[in-house]
């Protein structure tokens, strides 16, 4: 029998194989990495802010002039706010979907369909609604003239005509008709009354011209 010893191989360092070496590497780069990268993101995360939470929030819409106090959710929208918390139902919901125009008011000047307006977002901002159209018994020139071009039909969508055509000729007050079809072009009517409507605008510019010179 040959009395050959096997060779003593090196000793391990440390007592850590290789492959147990590479492994624990790997896990602890890991666990390093992932703490360097959670750190870095608390130290990057901005200051806490005082934010509005989903209670309801004490706001103040100037609608028609007149101060609005009331509360509301943050998420209410501003047709919500002036249908079912204030009482203002001339804005008509409709599609509720910022397509059909029903719910047109003038916000800061400019036509908005507010069923696409947070209340909240509406604050320190003049909101015009058809109530606030006509000084005393007399009425505004364009719902006069819905009225005697027969304009108004089943009178859902025509709230939301008169803002439209209100807004479009504070800013164009010399309009064509061509100038009229596109500008209320996001006015939807399903009675089908356009040339009565179209032809209404063309008045209501025409008197608001004359009172405005007169």
């Amino acid at each position: 029998m040959s009395s050959r010893k096997e060779p003593k191989l090196p000793a391990k360092p440390n007592g850590v194989s290789r492959r147990g070496f590479l492994g624990g590497v790997g896990i602890g780069g890991g666990a390093l990495g992932t703490g360097l990268l959670a750190n870095e993101g608390a130290s990057a995360a901005p200051p806490a802010a005082n934010l509005v939470g989903p209670g309801p929030a004490d706001i103040t819409l100037t609608i028609n002039g007149k101060p609005v106090n009331l509360k509301v959710e943050p998420r209410v929208t501003l047709l919500d706010a002036l249908r079912n918390y204030i009482g203002i139902t001339g804005a008509k919901r409709v599609c509720d979907r910022g397509a059909c125009g029903a719910c047109t008011v003038i916000l800061a000047g400019k036509t908005v369909y507010s069923c696409t307006v947070l209340a909240i977002d509406a604050q320190g901002k003049n909101i015009e609604t058809i109530e606030g159209l006509a000084t005393g018994n007399s009425l505004h020139p364009v719902s006069a003239a819905f009225v005697a071009h027969d304009g108004q039909q089943c009178g859902y969508c025509t709230s939301g005509f008169v803002m439209a055509a209100k807004g479009f000729l504070d800013e164009h007050p010399n309009p064509t008709m061509d100038d009229v079809k596109h500008g209320l072009g996001g006015n939807l009517c399903r009675c089908g009354t356009y040339m009565g409507i179209r032809q209404a605008v063309l008045e209501a510019a025409t008197k608001m011209k004359g009172a405005k010179n007169g």
